[in-house]
C-alpha cells in the first residue's frame, strides 16, 4: 500500500539548511533525506527573497496550512480577538499569559480562544509588516518584565560559576571583532523539543544546532561539536541566556577554550 504523502519537518529542514551551506545542490540533498528532488527543491523556494533557514521555511509552511484551514487567520476575522490579543501585547504579555487569561475573561465564549502557538504565527506570517517589527520587538522584550511564568520558581539560579554580561570585554559590545557569538535554545511544540541556535554577533552568521535532548551535558556536546568547525580566530566568546542547560559551562570552556558569559535574568 502506497504511504502518504508526509510533510517535511523541522528536523529536515536543519539538515537542508546545512547541507546547502556546504554546497549540496537540491538533489543531492533529497537523497540524502530519501525525499523526491521536487519536494526539497519547493521548500527551497518557500525563502525565495532570503537565504533559506529552517525556521523561516517552517513558518511559511505552517502559515500556509493556516490559510487552508481557516481562509485566513483567526485574528483576522474577529476584531474583539485581535483588539484584545494586540493589546496584552503591548503590556509585554507572552502568548501564553494571553491563551490562559482569555479563558478566565471569556468562559463561555469559544470564539474568544486562541492558541499560544497561533499567536506567534500569526505575528510572524500573517500580520501586516508594520505591525509584525512592532510585534516582533515586543515579543523580545517581554521578559524583562514578567520573569519565566513557565517554569514557578526560577531554577536558573542552580547554575554555578556564572560569569556576568558585564565581565565581557568592551570589544564585543561594539560589535566590531568577529568571533563573539550569542546562543539560545528555540523550543518546540509543547517544549518536547528544542534547536540550539548560535548567533555571530558581527557577521549575524547563524547555525542551528541539532539536539536529541536538552539536559546540560547533549547541550553542551552539541555546542562544542558545532564549534570544532569554526576556525580559532572566530571562537572568541558566547553570552548565553540563563537555562539550565548551560550548567556544565566550565567544562564547556575547557574543552573549547571559549569563555562563556550570562545575561541578566529575565534579559536574554
Amino acid at each position: 500500500m502506497k504511504k502518504g504523502y508526509q510533510r517535511i519537518t523541522l528536523d529536515e529542514r536543519i539538515i537542508i539548511e546545512k547541507q546547502l551551506a556546504l554546497g549540496l545542490n537540491p538533489s543531492q540533498i533529497a537523497t540524502l533525506l530519501s525525499r523526491h528532488k521536487t519536494s526539497v527543491y519547493r521548500d527551497i523556494k518557500r525563502c525565495k527573497n532570503s537565504h533559506y533557514t529552517a525556521m523561516e521555511a517552517t513558518l511559511f509552511s505552517v502559515g500556509k496550512s493556516s490559510d487552508r484551514k481557516n481562509g485566513k487567520s483567526k485574528m483576522n476575522q474577529n476584531k474583539q480577538l485581535y483588539d484584545y490579543v494586540k493589546d496584552k501585547l503591548e503590556l509585554y504579555w507572552s502568548p501564553s499569559q494571553i491563551h490562559m487569561q482569555l479563558k478566565k475573561d471569556y468562559p463561555a465564549d469559544e470564539a474568544m480562544r486562541i492558541a499560544a502557538e497561533t499567536i506567534y504565527f500569526y505575528i510572524y506570517v500573517h500580520a501586516k509588516p508594520e505591525l509584525k517589527a512592532a510585534l516582533i520587538e515586543q515579543l523580545r522584550q517581554k521578559r524583562k518584565y514578567r520573569g519565566n511564568v513557565r517554569r514557578g520558581k526560577d531554577k536558573r539560579t542552580t547554575i554555578a560559576d556564572k560569569i556576568s554580561i558585564e565581565e565581557r570585554p568592551e570589544e564585543v559590545k561594539g560589535r566590531l571583532i568577529p568571533g563573539h557569538w550569542e546562543g539560545d535554545l528555540i523550543m518546540g511544540k509543547d517544549r518536547q523539543s528544542a534547536i540550539g541556535t548560535l548567533n555571530e554577533r558581527t557577521t549575524r552568521t547563524v547555525i542551528l544546532v541539532h539536539l536529541k535532548a536538552r539536559d546540560a551535558e547533549t547541550v553542551r556536546k552539541a555546542f562544542e561539536k558545532e564549534f570544532k568547525s569554526i576556525p580559532a580566530q572566530m571562537k572568541q566568546s558566547l553570552t548565553y541566556d540563563n537555562g539550565t542547560e548551560m550548567a556544565q559551562h566550565k567544562l564547556f570552556t575547557k574543552n573549547t577554550k571559549i569563555a562563556v558569559y550570562f545575561a541578566h535574568p529575565y534579559s536574554p
